[in-house]
């Protein structure tokens, strides 16, 4: 009986010991949170009330010392030395209950106020607090001192619709609570003892004593000396509590959206931030009175590939009408040319361009594509690197062809573009000119990693990836497909972009820095692009409006690019990017086309990167015979060779010739030959003296109604080297006319294939086949 009765009460015991473990919630606090916002240093940039309209953040890891003893000295001195049920304090709480004749004091410990925050502050009755004496109990059994306190003050009510330490300090001294001042802590640990009746903006002068007696006890206690005491007594109440701060609205909203945490520990700098945004705001009401909303803005450290400073929009409001709630950097754009650095650097890296290679610059079809400049102007032929600075449309679209669309594609993909959606097909020679979309995150990334690269001590160094998030890794494993000596000589060549008002003369002045930089603008004025960088660091800036409207006097250049260089204004300076001789070696090219030197044409050396084969030879250099006198080209049939001279010359096709001569005046045309021994030549291999401007060949055109009904014409237009030159024209097997000087014809043409022919008093000819398209086409 006695062994039954003995298994019996173990079995019992056992129960309840079983029943003591498990009493306590997995999971003790259910509430909300607010979601919070934090910069690199651990400062505030933005907080979302919790569902419930509390201002709850979440839970703290710890308490910060002076918090810890003001809290503990007034809520339960005996803390750190009771198992969560303080006898002495139940006895004197009894007692003065009973002498009082009313509840005086509950003599809880802060373990059991934590039990007591976690039920929902029930009715006060002797059962509740048995209830929660015994959680208490079991909650001292499962956490330590630190953690319960921490629980303590991440859920105690702090007066109003503010919940917990971190909340509380910062809505009522706008400061962390590791950076409180004694008199401050000593007001939050007086708070959660009547949160109602006392905060900072009612009954102010029961919480200064409140606070003062705190004080004083923490002097008696040894916790602040005689001096200290006499500096906190002295410090005024908060008069009201202060707005939590704005300083990154969009990006709070976009993480809260990604991701469920409620605590984002950002690379972010609250100073630069906040620098950042008061160009954002200022510039914005510039452009706003052009109907121009949203400017989006980024700064990224390039050592470290942190996100400095972080702008999603112009300002943060729902109006829909103006798109102020959209995170714009997150959102595809039309690139504009805000891609070209990169179809410059992978041609400099495959040996198809050196930095001053000529590239041409005229008019061109592509299968019915009909690139032009910004300025609708051409040149003839422009070197690369100027084509590049200029932003130039068309020697851009001509690098495209011969690079291949495929090629770039690929190439941008491995650089971090994520938002190509089509395939390469899709986008052609548009991809280049903005025929594909790009976010500002991207694109910046992209211009951040051609630093990375050139500033590295590797052939092929990996790819990078921003960081947001302080943890994050910020290695994509992804190895560059250019190298430090292409990465440099395309940035070398952005440094060469007239900034915004400066016309070039920047350089004149001792606090300038170089920054290579790019500007972008989309068909139809919908999107400005800029995007610089230097050794350090990295600006992106997108302007525009987020519904997509374009706007007259929205480009890159006008709209985007004053801003960043406003926001590299608020940056370190420093030093320019050393070249990365070890990665490059020197040829020796002409210094006219930037081609290998032949032909006898004036050389220059030129860096290429050190693992390229760069192999082709001037096509522009001739070597010439001229009578004796210098003035005629003669050939064997009209001169004797040993009175001829001979000489290199410099000679683009006809058709470059005719637009390079406008910008060039010290271009020198090819000498007539001399008239007895002037022979004709068939053209259309770049030496003879005609070329066409339209059409090219295999053009493939459609000529349209005019607004009466009848059938319209095409204009054909055609160059000579000698502007005294008279053409003769003609379509098929018929005889058009002739023209002088301005040489055009106006043409009417059934459907079909068709060639047009011109010819020169001295035989010289070039045919080009083009086809008219009917109706069904």
């Amino acid at each position: 009986m006695k062994r039954r009765l003995r298994f019996a009460v173990a079995g019992l015991a056992g129960l309840a010991a079983a029943g003591f473990w498990r009493c306590l919630p997995e999971t003790l606090f259910e509430e909300p949170a607010s979601v919070v916002l934090l910069d690199r240093d651990g400062l505030l940039l933005g907080a979302r009330i919790a569902d419930d309209d509390q201002w709850r953040f979440p839970p703290i890891a710890s308490v910060p010392e002076k918090l810890r003893w003001a809290i503990t000295t007034y809520e339960d001195k005996r803390f750190f030395s009771h198992p969560g049920v303080d006898p002495l304090a139940i006895a004197r709480a009894v007692h003065l209950n009973l002498s009082r004749g009313h509840v005086v004091s509950g003599g809880s410990t802060l373990t059991m106020q934590v039990i007591r925050l976690a039920r929902s502050n029930r009715d006060r009755t002797y059962l509740e607090k048995l209830v929660e004496a015994i959680l208490a109990l079991r909650l001292e059994l499962g956490y330590d001192k630190d953690e319960i306190l921490a629980l303590w003050a991440s859920h105690a009510p702090f007066g109003g619709n503010v919940v917990g330490l971190e909340a509380a300090a910062w809505r009522y001294f706008g400061r962390p609570p590791g950076s409180l001042s004694w008199a401050e802590a000593a007001t939050l640990a007086v708070l959660p003892n009547a949160p109602t009746l006392v905060h900072p903006g009612k009954n102010r002068e029961t919480l200064e004593k409140k606070r003062n007696a705190l004080l004083t006890r923490l002097n008696e206690a040894g916790r602040i000396d005689a001096l200290e005491l006499s500096l906190a007594l002295r410090e005024p109440l908060p008069l009201r509590p202060h707005a939590l701060p704005r300083n990154a609205p969009h990006l709070l909203a976009t993480l809260s959206s990604e991701t469920p945490q409620h605590r984002f520990e950002t690379t972010l700098s609250a100073s630069l931030q906040d620098a950042v945004q008061q160009v954002v705001s200022r510039q914005g009401e510039r452009l706003g009175s052009q109907g121009i909303d949203n400017v989006a803005v980024l700064v990224v450290d390039n050592q470290s590939f942190e996100v400095l400073a972080y702008v999603g929009n112009t300002e943060w409001s729902v109006d829909e009408d103006r798109g102020y709630a959209v995170d714009v950097i997150r959102r595809p754009r039309s690139t504009g040319s805000i891609l070209k650095p990169f179809l410059f650097a992978s041609m400099i890296q495959a040996s198809e361009i050196l930095s001053t290679t000529l590239v041409p610059d005229v008019p061109v079809q592509y299968a019915g594509y009909m690139p032009e400049n910004f300025d609708r102007s051409y040149r003839g032929a422009v070197p690369a690197e100027i084509a590049l600075a200029q932003s130039l449309n068309v020697p851009a679209v001509h690098m495209l062809k011969h690079h291949g669309v495929n090629r770039f594609y690929d190439f941008l993909e491995g650089f971090g573009m994520t938002t190509l959606w089509r395939e390469p097909e899709g986008y052609g020679l548009t991809l280049i000119l903005g025929g594909a979309e790009g976010t500002l995150w991207d694109i910046t990334s992209m211009y951040a990693n051609l630093a990375h690269i050139a500033r590295q001590q590797r052939s092929r160094p990996q790819l990078r990836r921003l960081r947001l998030l302080q943890g994050e890794e910020d290695a994509t494993g992804k190895v560059a497909e250019i190298g430090p000596g292409a990465a440099w000589l395309t940035l070398n060549a952005l440094v060469e972009v007239a900034r915004p008002g400066d016309e070039g003369q920047w350089r004149s002045f001792t606090s300038a820095r170089p920054i290579a930089w790019k500007t972008g603008t989309s068909f139809g004025l919908r999107d400005g692009w800029a995007v610089g960088t230097t050794n350090r660091y990295t600006v992106g800036v997108w302007v525009g409006n987020a519904n997509g409207e374009g706007r007259p006097g929205l480009t890159g250049a006008t709209a985007a690019a004053p801003i960043l260089f406003d926001v590299f204004g608020r940056l370190d300076n420093d030093a320019w990017f050393m070249p990365p001789y070890r990665f490059m070696k020197e040829l020796d090219v002409c210094k006219n086309d930037g081609f290998l030197a032949s032909g006898g044409c004036e050389t220059e050396r030129q860096w290429a990167p050190a693992e390229a084969h760069f192999e082709r030879q001037s096509p522009y250099h001739r070597r010439i015979h001229l009578d004796p006198s210098g003035r005629f080209r003669v050939d064997s049939a009209c001169e004797s060779p040993s009175a001829m001279t001979h000489q290199s010359w410099f000679v683009l096709p006809p058709n470059q010739e005719f637009y390079f001569r406008r910008y060039h005046a010290d271009y020198r045309p090819l000498p007539p030959y001399r008239k007895d021994c002037r022979t004709a030549m068939v053209a259309g291999d770049g030496g003879g003296p005609i070329d066409f401007l339209y059409p090219h060949s295999g053009t493939s055109l459609y000529i349209p109604l005019e607004l009466s009904g009848n059938k319209g014409r095409t204009v054909f237009e055609a160059v000579h080297r000698d502007p005294d030159a008279i053409l003769h024209w003609h379509l098929d097997d018929g005889y058009l006319g002739t023209t002088r000087t301005f040489h055009q014809q106006a043409l009417d043409m059934e459907p079909g294939w068709h060639q047009v022919t011109v010819v020169d008093a001295a035989g010289n000819r070039l045919s080009r086949r083009f086809e008219v398209l009917g109706r069904g086409n």
